[in-house]
């Protein structure tokens, strides 16, 4: 017997119900308090399960919503709280964690694995104390419960979450792992009380990582210990996002009930149905594609599944998502706008839940009623479309891919920046910004406004300008070297360039939560890509027109462009790549015979896109690598290039990082101290670095005091002549009246700076 399960849902809403109750609960907005909130979040959660429930889904997540993050909630849960937080109480005290408060920094940020979802980092040091905190997880088990319902219990587990942890007294996470699966073991001991039998669900994907191939010893004392607390609560060791053989051998020696699998992203799990095969541990095969949009082949699926049933000897075993669904869309039923053709061509979370029944339904034999029988013919006509269609195949591009003959810049950096220097003529600790300045409401209405119709592009034209022309009065008169133009043409810094290529699809409705309420839309690249036209150089040349002062070209990288997108699955990712980049080159060609200067390419996701196994990781830098400076080979010499990253541990790929190649290259340390500017110093970097000198993830606007220390703390570790000072990333989510005095303290901090 095949059941069904749903590794996790999404939580954000249908049409981003929690995001505007959240907002509207931070801004102190009218009707927007807590209970308001709470009645929000109650409301969601019930209706995700219906629709899990509506196509039968054996098990069905609880305790996978979360009001910002699941992270977030474990940490709060057991009580290991930072100390600069602890005076706070409830939802004050959990919200300023993660956005920090006047008195306080917000909790370092960081991305989920090799996904654009943002976790929490938990905060330890060899004192840390634990104390669980269980209200939220039963209550929602019996709010389930309430609504017909006997979920599982959703937890990130006591490795993973350990694994995951920064210690502030470099000190081992590790040390903690006896209190923090005492913690754990109380709260099962709880949780065996809501039922007669209990499902609990421990994530714990730092074991598809080498990292945790390290840790896999350390499997079977814990859930040992885990196991043993009730014989009612049924522990599936959940792993996502790739391969996790060693962990495999560790969970068959133990009580341990499911092994979770994903058979989408790690091919190798294959290997692993031998030895679960010979065990008592039931599978949870992960066989629909959670992280991308594209509809499965039920016949390939359900075929597939019929193998692994074959492998494991006839044994039972669940069939479900590869990892959570909060990494795709919620789903199609908004769409209205898109290409139908293209469009017959997706699925988000809610379509996944009918493909997953259906393979489930289908690998048993089992009849499918009349509504399912309409979704699988219609996903047999949707893979011949595909496979035929014309709008994906363009021989000009390929042509042009198979004539390349120049990937590189013409000068080396120690050359090129010289005359650099000489050209642009910018001092000592030169201050500049990332990129984009706040997306006011009257923006996002002027822009929705033009789309749908109702103001002719005179009038679009004429707010923008007008935007434009604000940002860069207010960079000259608050004293910015190197000035931005706001962007505030762009609802994205992904979606707004594929708008513009070819081979790419949008929604309207397409929402992933990127972290707390902040969600973003990715377009979809469907087919092959190229430029039509000149994408940004009408509004930078307008900025330039309006300034004596150097005004930045913004880009969007490749790489970045490939990992915020979701991509065709028929071709391979760096031929994709290669595709992207020549738009890119096209335009930075046209950027500065247009008389722009310095050109920003940010990669802002490089180091997401890395691929979570050692073996994989050179070729995936070979190609990122060789993208970026096919894309930046149109650069003349005295032409400045740019580059962006943020939320990444740069100690691994510095070399990497260095073999880009890039003139200047902005960083996120404002959450991390110095520490990761450390590693540029060791490997002798050459190239111009602007470390984030405050954070604007949080709100808090920073002193001046508080600004020089920390350019003190940068000069301590690089050269002044090599440091740009610069906020941490763009300031596109802020609000003005935290932009202005921020940006106005970080150009006194460096008037300061420079005299010392």
């Amino acid at each position: 017997m095949i059941k069904s399960y749903i590794t996790g849902f999404p939580r954000i809403g249908e049409k981003r119900e929690l995001k505007r109750a959240l907002e509207g609960l931070w801004s102190k907005k009218e009707g927007f308090d807590e209970k308001h909130l709470d009645e929000v979040a109650k409301s969601l959660r019930s209706r995700h399960w219906e629709y899990q429930k509506n196509v039968n889904i054996d098990l069905i997540s609880s305790n996978d919503f979360s009001l910002y993050d699941l992270m977030l909630d474990t940490i709060y849960m057991l009580g290991c709280i930072p100390t600069r937080f602890t005076e706070g109480a409830g939802k004050d005290l959990y919200f300023s964690m993660a956005r920090g408060k006047k008195s306080a920094v917000a909790m370092e940020m960081t991305k989920w694995f090799n996904t654009n979802y943002h976790y929490i980092v938990p905060e330890l040091n060899a004192q840390s104390k634990f104390l669980l905190n269980s209200k939220k997880v039963l209550d929602e088990y019996n709010e389930a419960k309430a609504q017909g319902l006997k979920t599982k219990i959703n937890l990130i587990g006591p490795i993973t979450f350990l694994a995951l942890s920064k210690t502030t007294d470099n000190s081992d996470a590790m040390a903690h792992l006896d209190a923090v699966v005492g913690e754990y073991k109380k709260l099962l001991e709880q949780i065996s009380k809501l039922d007669d039998e209990v499902f609990v669900q421990f994530d714990e994907p730092i074991f598809v990582t080498d990292k945790g191939d390290l840790l896999s010893g350390k499997i079977k004392a814990v859930y040992d210990l885990l196991c043993g607390v009730s014989d009612n609560i049924k522990i599936i060791f959940m792993t996502y996002f790739e391969h996790a053989l060693k962990a495999v051998d560790e969970v068959v020696k133990t009580k341990i009930y499911g092994m979770g699998l994903d058979f989408v992203h790690g091919e190798k799990n294959i290997k692993a149905l031998d030895v679960l095969a010979k065990s008592d541990v039931v599978l949870f095969a992960g066989v629909v594609n959670g992280r991308n949009v594209w509809k499965s082949d039920i016949d390939k699926k359900v075929e597939f599944v019929k193998d692994i049933q074959k492998a494991l000897g006839g044994k039972d075993f669940y069939v479900g998502s590869s990892c959570s669904l909060l990494h795709v869309p919620f789903t199609l039923k908004y769409e209205e706008k898109i290409n139908p053709e293209v469009k017959n061509w997706l699925s988000f979370a809610v379509e996944k839940l009918s493909e997953i029944s259906l393979i489930t339904a289908l690998a048993n034999g089992k009849a499918l009623c009349e509504q399912g029988q309409k979704i699988y013919e219609q996903n047999k006509n949707s893979a011949n479309s595909r496979l035929k269609s014309e709008l994906i195949h363009d021989k000009n591009v390929a042509k042009r891919i198979s004539e390349l003959n120049k990937f590189e810049r013409e000068m080396k950096f120690e050359e090129r920046i010289k005359i650099q220097h000489e050209a642009l003529n910018y001092g000592i600790l030169p201050t500049t910004t990332i990129g984009s300045f706040p997306q006011t409401t009257q923006l996002r209405v002027l822009r929705q406004n033009f789309k749908k119709g109702e103001i002719d592009e005179q009038s679009y034209e004429v707010g923008i300008k007008k935007y434009i022309d604000e940002c860069v009065q207010f960079q000259e008169n608050i004293g910015l070297d190197v000035l931005v133009h706001g962007e505030p043409e762009r609802n994205d810094m992904v979606e707004y360039f594929g708008e513009q290529i070819k081979g790419y699809a949008f929604s309207e409705n397409g929402w992933v939560q990127s972290y707390g309420s902040r969600c973003v839309k990715p377009p979809l690249l469907f087919g092959d890509v190229s430029r039509p036209k000149a994408m940004t150089v009408k509004w930078i040349t307008y900025a330039q027109s309006k300034t004596k002062k150097i005004m930045k070209g913004m880009l969007t990288g490749p790489i970045t462009i490939l990992n915020w997108s979701f991509v065709r699955d028929d071709k391979p990712r760096d031929e994709i790549a290669k595709q992207l980049a020549l738009c890119i080159n096209d335009e930075i060609a046209d950027l500065q015979n247009a008389g722009i200067k310095i050109i920003q390419v940010d990669e802002a996701a490089f180091k997401e896109g890395y691929p979570l196994r050692k073996e994989n990781i050179a070729a995936y830098e070979k190609f990122s690598v060789d993208c970026f400076k096919l894309s930046v080979s149109s650069a003349l010499p005295q032409t400045q290039i740019h580059t962006h990253m943020c939320y990444s541990e740069f100690n691994d790929i510095i070399k990497t990082i260095e073999a880009m190649d890039a003139d200047v290259i902005s960083i996120e340390t404002a959450r991390s101290g110095n520490e990761l500017l450390k590693i540029f110093k060791s490997v002798g970097y050459k190239q111009e670095v602007g470390p984030g000198i405050y954070d604007i993830h949080s709100p808090r606007v920073p002193e001046v005091d508080e600004m020089v220390a920390q350019i003190r703390a940068l000069l301590e570790v690089l050269p002044k002549e090599q440091l740009w000072i610069n906020p941490d990333c763009g300031l596109k989510t802020r609000k003005w009246e935290e932009v202005e005095p921020s940006l106005k303290n970080l150009v006194e901090a460096v008037k300061i700076a420079r005299s010392l």
